[in-house]
């Protein structure tokens, strides 16, 4: 896999592997059919989504149980770019086997997430990142079509940019993932502030009760606060108590690592630490897709004890079980 991927802020034109081969590929590309539908036992939902800012559109099918609302199949026809192809085949995937409900709480920074070959590099150039949003509506309309309510409940309440639809907490996870630091990559990244451009400061034609900028601002604040209180950690760790240990190996887990392994079925417990004078060595069990699987003693492995080193003690040693 090759990229032209500049760290700390640079714009890359290349996809991942992922993305690639969902574009030419993908796996849940089609329709369901009622009476497929009625063979799975399943109440057959239909939806669909279309994006204005580039001519886009995706149809979204939903064979749902309806006595435990989990969605049993999906699938779905995109009409555009290749991007919104393998955004709309991997948005189709996370729906599988989760509630409706679950379902409707899957973001377009899930999608792009989930296509992403390793999780520190995007998935797909930034100027190609509000294709996944059309995954993140349609999904929400499905939503509210199976569970007979008007889709303003699904929608969230904190949108910053109408054009593009990208709301607070979107512009936050994109500014924490790739370690944005300008509104300009804001916008590269999630198309927002490229249309009428009110939404980027004040002073535009259209008041806005926020802004781009002070989202910006409000996020690189919270993300020196969170450096600082992993300083603090990773300096107290060695002399924390057992239980203290725990909580704080669970704390970084849980922000930095399962959501990393749950995107492809997986999980991880921890199963005990034990210290020694060289090392404090994290025994862990890998947990669904994550069992057995060959990256579990490499990559997974590597990327668990990185993680764990750098925010906790440099003498930490992750052991799978």
């Amino acid at each position: 896999m090759s990229k032209n991927n500049l760290i700390g802020g640079a714009l890359w034109e290349e996809y991942s592997d992922k993305v690639s081969q969902r574009m030419d590929n993908p796996v849940h590309r089609g329709e369901i059919a009622a009476e497929e539908a009625q063979k799975l036992g399943a109440r057959l939902v239909v939806a669909d989504f279309g994006a204005e800012a580039c001519g886009d559109a995706v149809r979204l099918f939903w064979a749902v149980d309806p006595e435990t609302n989990v969605i049993k199949s999906a699938k779905f026809k995109s009409f555009g770019c290749g991007t919104a192809i393998a955004s709309s085949d991997m948005m189709a995937e996370l729906c599988v086997g989760k509630t409706v409900d679950e379902a409707a709480k899957i973001t377009n920074i899930d999608v792009e997430f989930a296509l992403r070959d390793t999780p520190d590099v995007p998935a797909v150039p930034p100027q190609k990142m509000h294709c996944s949003v059309m995954a993140y509506d349609v999904i929400k309309r499905a939503a509210a079509i199976y569970n007979g309510v008007d889709i303003s409940q699904y929608e969230e309440k904190d949108i910053v940019c109408e054009c593009a639809r990208v709301t607070k907490s979107m512009i936050k996870e994109v500014v924490k993932l790739n370690g944005l630091t300008t509104v300009e990559e804001i916008t590269a990244y999630t198309k927002a502030g490229a249309f009428c451009k009110s939404c980027l400061h004040p002073g535009g034609h259209e008041s806005r009760h926020i802004y781009i900028v002070d989202v910006l601002r409000e996020t690189l604040a919270e993300i020196e606060r969170e450096k600082i209180l992993d300083s603090a950690v990773a300096r107290d760790f060695a002399s924390m108590s057992m239980v203290q240990k725990i909580k704080a190996v669970e704390k970084t887990l849980d922000s930095s690592i399962r959501p990393m392994l749950m995107m492809d079925g997986g999980n991880l417990e921890l199963l005990d630490i034990k210290d020694s004078p060289d090392h404090i060595d994290v025994y862990i069990r890998y947990l669904g897709a994550c069992s057995g699987c060959a990256t579990g003693s490499t990559g997974t492995l590597y990327a668990i004890d990185s993680v764990l080193k750098e925010k906790l003690d440099s003498r930490v040693r992750v052991l799978p079980v």
